[in-house]
C-alpha cells in the first residue's frame, strides 16, 4: 500500500482528540490577504471551512476586501484620501465599499464554499442589524466601530447547518447610515458577541514576533501589552493584537494570529498539537488544546 495513504490514515486517527475537542465549538475566521485573489487558495480555504462544518464545528467567516475596493475606486476615478495612514471614507466611497464587500467579495466566498459541498449564506453586518456602529473617528467619515451586535441570526444559521459569511459593513446607530468596518475589528466583535471558542485572524505574516524576530507561539494579554509598550509589537500588528485583547475581554477563549498563506492553516491550528501561529489567551502556558 502507498505510504502516503498510510500517513493520511495515521494523521486522521491522530486528529481524533482535536475533532472531539472542537465538536460544537464556534470558530470565527477572519479571511483576507493575498489568498482572496488566488483561485486555488480560495478553493483550499473553502474546503477547510466545509471540513470544519462536517466534523461539527460552527465556523463563521468574516472577510475583508481592501485590494478589490482600491481597484474599483481607481476604475471609477474616485481619489483616496488618508489621515494618519487611514482611508477617509466619504459617502461616495462607502457606496463602493458596500458594493464590493457585500456583493463581489462576499458572493465569491459563498460560491467557493458551496462548490466544495458546503452550505453557505452571505450576509453583511447590516442584515438583521448584525453589526450596529458609530463613527470611529469623525475625520475618517463613514468608518465605523461596532457598538451593538445581534448574533441570533448566526445562531439560527448554525442550527440549520449553514455557514455564515459576513461582509464588514454596518448599520449606523443614529441615522441608519452605512459604515465600513475594519475586517479584523468586525471579526473580533462578532466573536466576542458569540463568546466564540476561537478567533482566527488569517494574515500575510507568520504571527507575532519577539525582539529577535522569532514567532511567539503563546502569549498572555500582559505579554502583548508589554511588547507593545516596548515597541516590539508595532505597525500593522498593533490593530490585530488590539482586536485580540478586546475579543478576550468579551469572552472569546483564545485568539490566534496565523499565516493564511500556509496550506490548510486553519485546520493546522485547530486539529494539530502545536498549531500554526501566535495564540493569545489568559493562561498562555497551558497546552494549546485542553483534554
Amino acid at each position: 500500500m502507498d505510504r502516503d495513504w498510510i500517513a493520511t490514515a495515521r494523521t486522521l486517527s491522530e486528529a481524533l482528540p482535536y475533532l472531539q475537542r472542537y465538536s460544537g465549538a464556534v470558530v470565527v475566521i477572519k479571511f483576507g490577504g493575498n489568498a482572496m485573489g488566488d483561485d486555488a487558495a480560495m478553493a483550499e480555504f473553502a474546503r477547510d471551512i466545509v471540513l470544519m462544518r462536517q466534523v461539527g464545528v460552527n465556523p463563521v467567516v468574516v472577510h475583508g476586501g481592501g485590494p478589490m475596493i482600491n481597484e474599483m475606486l481607481a476604475k471609477l476615478g474616485i481619489e483616496s484620501k488618508f489621515v494618519r495612514g487611514k482611508r477617509v471614507t466619504d459617502k461616495e466611497t462607502v457606496e463602493v465599499v458596500e458594493m464590493i464587500l457585500s456583493g463581489l467579495v462576499n458572493k465569491r466566498i459563498v460560491q467557493a464554499i458551496n462548490d466544495q459541498g458546503g452550505r453557505a449564506v452571505g450576509l453583511s453586518g447590516k442584515d438583521d442589524d448584525l453589526l450596529v456602529a458609530v463613527a470611529d473617528d469623525p475625520e475618517l467619515g463613514f468608518v465605523g466601530r461596532p457598538v451593538e451586535m445581534n448574533v441570533e441570526v448566526l445562531r439560527d444559521l448554525f442550527k440549520a447547518g449553514i455557514i455564515p459569511v459576513v461582509a464588514p459593513v454596518a448599520t449606523g446607530m443614529e441615522d441608519n447610515e452605512t459604515f465600513n468596518v475594519n475586517g479584523d475589528t468586525a471579526a473580533g466583535a462578532i466573536a466576542g458577541a458569540l463568546r466564540a471558542d476561537r478567533l482566527l485572524l488569517l494574515t500575510d505574516v507568520p504571527g507575532v514576533k519577539d525582539a529577535e524576530g522569532k514567532v511567539v507561539t503563546q502569549l498572555s494579554p500582559e505579554q502583548v501589552r508589554q511588547m507593545t509598550a516596548d515597541g516590539v509589537i508595532a505597525g500593522g500588528m498593533i490593530p490585530k493584537t488590539e482586536t485580540a485583547l478586546a475579543a478576550l475581554e468579551a469572552g472569546v477563549r483564545a485568539v490566534v494570529i496565523l499565516d493564511g498563506r500556509l496550506p490548510n492553516a486553519s485546520l493546522l491550528e485547530l486539529f494539530t498539537e502545536y498549531g500554526a501561529g501566535s495564540m493569545i489567551r489568559e493562561s498562555s502556558m497551558e497546552p494549546r488544546v485542553k483534554p
